[in-house]
């Protein structure tokens, strides 16, 4: 008789325990080293203090899923503020999937996850930023309802930019 497949849950890491801390680590390192990652590891000062200081940040949250007892996917969220709504936002900062675990539904049901985890907190919408070459991620993305910002179709559509401070 075959065992049954190890049932997928989702939950709040809690940055203090020392196995979501661990966890959250390992799956960020692991997105991290990901072509769609950095495509390198986490630098070592990062990963000893990471679930700490994201502890530190006001409206951070981090869900894990699980199958079994196995961490494979995570989504780090932190929460903004929306001035033309005057409500609370949330940002997906980095959702990832173990390698070897996708194509199951990990994914979508981590984005489902965020919604939830975003009404709670009163949010008028779940932001996140993709790469152009991601069109896996992207097609997750637009299923769950996700397209392209743009306050006036005419002035195109929002980019995201960066500037590295030193």
């Amino acid at each position: 008789m075959a065992s049954a497949a190890p049932t997928l849950t989702i939950t709040l890491a809690d940055y203090g325990n020392a196995r979501d801390a661990a966890d959250l680590v390992a799956l960020l390192d692991a997105y991290s080293r990901d072509p769609m990652g950095a495509g390198a590891p986490l630098d070592e000062p990062v990963r000893d203090v990471l679930p700490k200081r994201l502890a530190a940040v006001p409206g951070a949250f981090s869900l894990i899923a699980r199958e079994g007892e196995d961490a494979v996917g995570l989504a780090n969220c932190f929460t903004g503020f929306s001035t033309f709504a005057a409500r609370p936002l949330v940002n997906i900062h980095d959702l990832a999937v173990l390698s070897g675990h996708r194509g199951k539904g990990i994914g979508r049901r981590l984005m489902a996850a965020v919604d939830a985890e975003a009404r709670k907190r009163g949010a008028c919408k779940v932001t996140l930023e993709v790469l152009t070459g991601n069109r896996t991620a992207q097609a997750l993305y637009e299923a769950c309802g996700f397209a392209a910002y743009a306050l006036d179709p005419e002035a195109g559509t929002a980019q995201f930019w960066e500037k590295k401070l030193t």
